[in-house]
């Protein structure tokens, strides 16, 4: 099969399919323009709430309360003063506080509704009566346990200090040192703010006895600033548990009951091997906040005084009651004045981010299906196309046109200010996408394989869109936030690319909004030092996972070709590992059916044929264009149905200047025939030999130096009739002038250089001259083997005429193969071969 020019290189190809590509994407510039501002659109957009919420957030109420001291002549303020007294609750955060308030120190203290007593789930005799909720009356209730019961029950019973009758308003906050008290209230994240000393909220005595004058509403001043808070006295009572795990689960049943009732402790306290001679204790604490969710937050924990407390009653106990051990005050550290920011491209960004950048997906999928549906590909490589360039090509251009997106998505963001780009390193954001990309791609591909349908492949390309980011953002977020939740399982969810992708831009929109809030830089490449930085696995994640999937999308492409037709066995890629004998040309091919004597009457020609072939197979010097032997093709059965014959032990020579014509009605086995040479579908059984190449184990050499024209017209609506006679030329080896002469011939004699028709785009053709233009396709480049399967469907007589003269001059240097249903075949001289029953006419013809 040697020509003048030789095979395509890998570089020609890939010029061919190059221009090929540019060709197609320039018709559709529109919308690819489109997809690439869409993330531009998404910029303004945010931006735009950007400045909606900086004004709101601009306005006084956000900003520390001030008063003018001085006013100056004309009225306005000449001094004013800023400060926590002169502000509202909504004011104090951006106060400076160089000076914090200090507060004492509390403990949380279940709402009286959901104080534990007696429940079915909790039968314990000591725990209070149920009926007690009616009467908000509960008493506030504390396990202990330990080694020496004794020791553990006498430290318990001192947790409590008791009040004495004297409560002095004027050094209220000073006394509560001396005492354990406790708020129901959710504390705030920072301890500037005591949330249960505001007024209108509760302040909780936990004494070992209540009496009345121990509740009482009382006014006090801190920081210039007047409040009135309501005391009450809670009962506090330690009771004994014989484990550990007893007191465990009691916390568990307590925490959330069905219906979701509580059944909540103040504390529980594990004295170990507690002596005299020294304090060894566990303590566990409530932080059960009624209103808390996992996008609160962290609160600061009430723990130091259950500490407090435990070390005071020991204290008490080893010394006595005259020794105490006072924590008086917590306080937070100083802090300058701030404003409120809300940076919304760093709070948004991992939601819809993960949109912009998986955008993409489903137009790189539905393009790779579309292909595959159109059986595109797969008519590309029966006209010599190798699967290295056709790789490169596609790729690249699909990484081409994810840089550019990503470059435009990236720099009009900083452009305009989104902090998420400004503030983290743009050397982490490239490696970042990058991967993301490139990972993106190769999904493309390896999810490809498995869809046939464009619509079905959208469909599914943009629920993974959108249900990837939805449960990101409210599942796998929530995992990945809940530090005591397994990281393995982490590392798990975040193979799906989606997940990494939505963790990815998560740690780069916290550093982005940490760092705007508090005047610093965002993610940079030390930030992955950090333990708590999940961006160091996600990027070995997505990188080990993109080689993978780049793997199985080409072993995918190699076990099936694209198409509903052809399926090789999956683990034909490791048949070079095995030892076998390949068919020769030079060796017959008998076959036994088992102990039977088959009578076979076959007609004279057709014996004749027979004897010919078999006589070929054994002849060294035999050089036929085309040898078929005994080929046959069996449909399996579906559905209860036998199976069904199609091609019957078909032999045949051709040589080159021939013209070898199947006439038959539908379904009497000329496609099926014309499939097993060009490769789509596979022979039960027998072979042929094109140039003395096997179509079952060389059908890439032979696509090299062969042309078809197959049923239906496998053509790009987009391109026009000289667009795709350039872009096949190319990719057998035409070159220069001698492929613009080739298309030009080829145009005229197909009747498609008339009127410009030539230059149009194939969506504008009728089916007569797609089929024309399909025509010429195959013989385009000199092909040595030309098959074509039915090429006269949909063609008018002089058409039809004129497509027979295109094939009596293209046949003088090549071997040609057609088949129809039409009798224009008869002209030729009838000389059957074996085949199947319903080919009435075969017929082979030379000039």
């Amino acid at each position: 099969m040697d020509s003048p020019r030789g095979p395509a290189s890998f570089a020609t190809q890939a010029n061919a399919l190059l221009r090929k590509n540019l060709c197609v994407q320039k018709r559709n510039l529109k919308t690819n323009i489109g997809i690439t501002f869409f993330p531009i659109l998404i910029c303004v957009l945010l931006i735009v709430l950007q400045n909606v919420i900086n004004n709101e957030l601009d306005k006084p109420k956000y900003k520390c309360g001030c008063v003018c001291l001085e006013t100056s002549v004309d009225g306005r303020c000449a001094r004013k003063e800023c400060g926590i007294q002169y502000s509202t609750l909504d004011q104090v955060g951006s106060c400076p506080i160089p000076s914090p308030p200090r507060w004492p120190a509390l403990i949380q203290v279940p709402r009286a509704d959901f104080r534990a007593v007696r429940t079915s789930s909790q039968p314990f005799d000591d725990l209070p009566d149920p009926l007690c909720r009616e009467s908000w009356s509960c008493p506030a209730t504390v396990l202990v346990t330990g080694k020496d019961k004794a020791v553990a029950e006498a430290i318990s019973r001192g947790l409590f200090p008791a009040l004495s009758p004297s409560l002095n308003a004027t050094d209220f906050l000073d006394i509560l040192s001396m005492f354990v008290a406790g708020s129901d209230t959710q504390p705030w994240y920072i301890q500037l703010l005591e949330p249960a000393f505001f007024s209108g909220h509760t302040l909780y005595l936990i004494q070992p006895e209540c009496l009345p004058f121990m509740s009482q509403t009382i006014s006090y001043n801190t920081g210039g600033i007047l409040f009135q808070l309501n005391i009450q006295c809670v009962e506090g009572v330690p009771l004994w548990r014989e484990s550990a795990s007893i007191i465990n689960h009691e916390f568990l049943k307590g925490y959330r009951q069905r219906g979701g009732e509580l059944n909540e402790f103040i504390a529980g306290y594990d004295f170990l091997g507690t002596t005299q001679y020294g304090l060894g204790v566990n303590v566990w604490y409530n932080s059960t906040y009624n209103d808390n969710t996992a996008y609160s937050f962290i609160a600061t924990l009430r723990v130091p005084r259950l500490v407090n407390a435990v070390s005071n009653a020991y204290l008490k106990f080893i010394k006595g009651t005259s020794v105490e051990m006072l924590l008086e005050y917590v306080k937070d550290m100083p802090k300058v004045g701030t404003s409120f920011q809300l940076d919304l491209s760093s709070l948004l960004s991992a939601l819809f981010f993960t949109w912009i950048i998986e955008l993409l997906f489903p137009v790189i999928l539905t393009y790779l299906v579309y292909e595959k549906q159109q059986k595109l590909k797969i008519m590309m490589k029966m006209h010599g196309l190798k699967d290295g360039p056709y790789w490169l090509i596609s790729y690249s251009y699909f990484l081409a046109l994810s840089v550019v997106y990503m470059l435009f998505f990236v720099i009009f963001g900083s452009l305009i200010g989104l902090k998420f780009f400004r503030i983290n390193e743009y050397s982490v954001q490239a490696v970042f996408f990058f991967t993301c990309i490139n990972l993106q791609i190769a999904l493309a591909f390896f999810v490809a394989s498995f869809f046939s349908s464009v619509k079905m492949a959208t469909v599914v390309g943009y629920m993974y869109v959108f249900g990837s980011g939805l449960l990101g953002a409210f599942l796998f977020r929530f995992f990945f936030e809940d530090k005591t939740f397994p990281y393995g399982w982490i590392l798990v969810m975040e193979i799906v690319p989606g997940f990494s992708l939505y963790r990815g831009l998560y740690e780069l929109g916290q550093y982005a909004f940490s760092g705007s809030s508090m005047g610093a830089t965002g993610m940079t490449w030390r930030s992955m030092k950090d333990p708590l930085n999940g961006m160091r696995d996600v990027l070995t994640i997505m990188s080990v996972e993109w080689a993978l999937l780049l793997i199985l999308a080409l072993y995918l492409d190699q076990a099936s070709l694209l198409g509903d037709s052809v399926t090789k066995n999956p683990f034909s890629c490791f048949r070079c590992l095995q030892k076998k004998h390949a068919p020769s040309l030079h060796e017959p091919s008998f076959s036994q059916q088992d102990s039977k004597v088959v009578l076979n009457m076959e007609k004279s020609d057709v014996a004749l044929e027979r004897k010919v072939v078999e006589q070929l197979l054994v002849d060294p010097n035999a050089n036929k264009a085309i040898i078929c032997d005994k080929l046959r093709k069996v449909y399996a059965g579906r559905d209860g149905n036998p199976d069904k014959l199609a091609v019957r032990g078909l032999s045949l020579v051709l040589q080159k200047g021939q013209c070898f014509g199947m006439l038959g009605p539908n379904g009497a086995g000329k496609t099926s025939f014309i499939n097993m040479m060009i490769g789509l579908i596979r022979p039960t059984s027998g072979t042929a030999y094109v140039h003395g190449m096997d179509i079952n184990t060389d059908m890439g050499t032979i696509y090299t130096n062969m042309g078809v024209c197959p049923q239906h017209n496998l053509l790009w609506e987009t391109l026009t009739g000289r667009e795709h006679l350039f872009f096949y030329g190319r990719l057998k080896n035409l070159k220069g002038d001698a492929l613009v002469k080739a298309v030009d011939h080829s145009l005229k004699s197909v009747n498609l250089s008339h009127g410009n028709v030539g230059n149009k785009q194939v969506k504008k053709y009728s089916g007569g001259m797609k089929r024309r233009l399909s025509v010429a396709i195959s013989l385009i480049g000199d092909p040595k083997v030309v098959f074509m399967d039915e090429p006269s469907t949909g063609l008018d007589p002089a058409s039809r005429n004129n497509l027979w003269n295109v094939v009596r001059e293209a046949k003088r240097d090549r071997a040609i193969i057609l088949t129809s249903n039409n009798l224009f075949l008869s002209t030729c001289a009838s000389k059957p071969s074996t085949s199947t029953p319903l080919l009435h006419c075969i017929c082979k013809s030379q000039d």
